[in-house]
């Protein structure tokens, strides 16, 4: 946290570069989409403001209140935007930061050092896909107040009354006519203010869910920063040292915060920020991290004799296995690729960040020399499973695992050859292979039916599947290859649909295919190619009309739409129990179906769950069964 400083922030420091016309035309330039990851972007851009105060040292608290119909309220302490008269737009600075696009604070002067949301950027296009907005500011003695309409003041800003208090209150309702669908997650947003508490230390946040009649209270508040944020990442995971590499320095006037330890596991996890960004795609900030981790670790293994020749010089990802790691800069302009700040584009960013990182994790290595051995015994070790995996696959692959081969016996293909029109189910057993093929278009839709549960990838190299029949049909079928040889543009088809039955059995299977595209086809998921099929739970027949539920509250809703008449209600336990026409109606028809397309994230998720499900760690498993056990619905014994 920084110290406060004496930084002016009046009208005069709320600069203008242009008008706020196109928002409601083009949403998506300015939130990414309008669906539930735009929606919720609405919050983190009010909230990144208050953490611009909280970074300068201006804020100690942040709330952010889920109100009824719709309405979102985000509180914080700090300076409150200013409300005097703009020189240059002759309007308030209030009304100038909330109806003018880059208007704000960060674009010049010295009223913040560090910011990571554009201030009057984000509030402008919030107001701007909102049906209505009130800012309430609390600044020089008073309260002050301004209500919106799709973006365009209702009223001049008024001054209400008096108050020893600062700050800034923004409420706001989106746009119906904007956004698909209108559903605040409140698991997102702790998500999110947890992560932004880890990185801005000493900050309260707090989450108030006012919008059932019993209210929730969350609150975050960490003083360790991202040493704490490591502790969290770390989960059930097993620290194979002590101590958690920790270091915050300043350097050329950016600060730079690490942290990282080593786990029991394969998989690494690298988290970066910039500004209290996070950058999903990374960045130079990362880069520099990793070339810093990287070399100190040889630097210091030579020096120690823990290797000998060049040859044996550990790669980034020998280095990286079972890392996890967050990085979090805060620099004055920061540039950031694309609109969804995915990507950080500094190149001094690198250097501070490697700076940093190569001083302290010196320094951490030898004064820590136990820790020192156990980590570098990890890094040798996966060098040489490396090695050990890459002559084991290269043997595979001579033997023509992949080469040569004809697509699957099993595999009912589609007529067209254009991918995009293309589709491939992948489906569990013969039975409801058999349902599939008959009810399918077979111009453009593809059967792969898949014998019992998938190779657990979790605890298998990548020679031992490719010599798992089942996987390496999966393999054939989508033409792209694995590994280094992966190419995406060879992908057969676009829409890769996973269809398993509405039961135990099915989430299972789903679980394991999940995990094995994220470990070794997550271009295919990045790509948005990768989908759900979301089968029907009941048919529901009352004379001759027939309904589909797809839930539990659906089932119910359709139920009391009979008024009372006896319904026939039946439960499908796997998709083998439809015939094809009823297949086709409600899971594989374009124009009725309901597909789920899989992000990253779902991806991520699936892969965490099979870790304590499926992992070595009794005790997670253990404890998940334990919370979970009275939730427990459907289960077919």
């Amino acid at each position: 946290m920084k110290e406060k400083n004496n930084a002016s922030y009046s009208a005069k420091d709320i600069y203008v570069l242009e008008g706020l016309e196109p928002v409601r035309k083009r949403p998506g330039m300015y939130i990414g989409s309008t669906g539930v990851d735009g929606l919720h972007h609405l919050i983190w851009e009010i909230v990144d403001n208050s953490i611009d105060e909280a970074m300068g040292g201006f804020a100690k608290h942040i709330t952010v209140e889920l109100l009824k119909d719709n309405m979102v309220s985000v509180t914080d302490d700090g300076r409150g935007i200013p409300v005097d008269i703009h020189p240059k737009t002759k309007k308030s600075a209030l009304e100038t930061a909330l109806t003018t696009l880059h208007a704000g604070g960060k674009f010049g002067g010295d009223s913040y050092k560090v910011s990571g949301g554009l201030h009057g950027v984000g509030v402008s296009v919030v107001n701007a896909l909102s049906t209505w907005m009130k800012a309430e500011i609390n600044k020089d003695g008073g309260v002050y107040i301004q209500e919106y309409k799709q973006g365009v003041p209702k009223s001049n800003v008024k001054k209400i009354g008096k108050s020893d208090e600062t700050g800034t209150k923004i409420i706001f309702q989106p746009d119906p006519s904007i956004f698909s669908k209108i559903e605040f997650d409140i698991k997102k947003i702790l998500d999110h203010l947890r992560q932004q508490a880890y990185l801005t230390k000493g900050v309260r946040m707090e989450v108030v869910d006012k919008r059932e009649e019993k209210s929730f209270h969350y609150a975050f508040y960490f003083e360790g920063g991202l040493h704490s944020f490591i502790h969290h990442l770390i989960g059930d995971s097993s620290m194979i040292h002590d101590h958690v590499f920790y270091s915050q320095s300043t350097v050329e006037h950016m600060e730079v915060e690490t942290a990282f330890a080593y786990v029991d596991e394969v998989e690494s996890k690298e988290m970066s920020f910039a500004n209290n960004i996070y950058t999903m795609d990374g960045g130079m900030h990362l880069t520099g991290f990793r070339s810093a981790l990287t070399r100190t670790l040889n630097d210091f293994a030579k020096k120690e004799n823990y290797l000998k020749g060049s040859d044996d010089n550990l790669t980034g990802d020998d280095v990286r296995e079972g890392l996890v790691a967050a990085v979090s800069i805060k620099i004055r302009e920061p540039q950031f690729e694309g609109q969804t700040k995915a990507r950080l584009g500094n190149p001094e960013a690198r250097t501070a960040v490697e700076t940093a990182v190569s001083e302290a994790f010196k320094e951490y290595l030898e004064r820590y020399s136990n820790d020192a051995r156990k980590i570098l015994e990890k890094n040798i070790l996966a060098a040489k499973a490396r090695k050990a995996a890459k002559a084991a696959k290269d043997t595979v692959l001579r033997k023509g695992a992949l080469e040569g081969l004809t697509l699957p016996g099993k595999l009912a293909d589609c007529s067209s050859r254009k991918a995009e029109d293309s589709e491939l189910f992948i489906v569990e057993g013969d039975s409801a292979g058999g349902s599939c093929k008959q009810g399918r278009d077979r111009r453009t839709q593809a059967i792969l039916p898949l014998k019992g549960k998938i190779l657990n990838v979790e605890k298998s190299r990548i020679d031992k599947m490719l010599v798992n029949k089942e996987i390496r049909s999966l393999v054939i079928a989508l033409g792209t290859a694995i590994s280094d040889q992966f190419d995406l543009g060879k992908l057969r088809y676009h829409k890769v649909i996973l269809m398993t039955d509405a039961d135990v059995d099915g989430a299972h299977i789903t679980t394991l295919l999940l995990t094995l595209f994220y470990r070794y086809f997550p271009q295919i998921i990045e790509a948005g190619h990768l989908y759900i099929a979301q089968p029907p739970l009941y048919r529901i027949q009352k004379g001759k009309e027939v309904q589909y539920a797809y839930t539990e509250a659906e089932r119910e809703g359709i139920v009391k739409s009979f008024k009372g008449e006896n319904a026939n209600i039946q439960r499908y336990k796997g998709l083998g129990e439809m015939n094809p026409d009823q297949l086709w109606e409600t899971t594989m028809n374009p124009e009725t179906r309901v597909l789920k397309q899989v992000k990253v994230e779902d991806a991520e998720e699936a892969d965490r769950m099979f870790d304590i499900l499926m992992g070595e760690s009794v005790e997670p498993r253990k404890n998940f069964i334990q919370a979970h056990a009275t939730s427990v619905k459907n289960l077919d014994i």
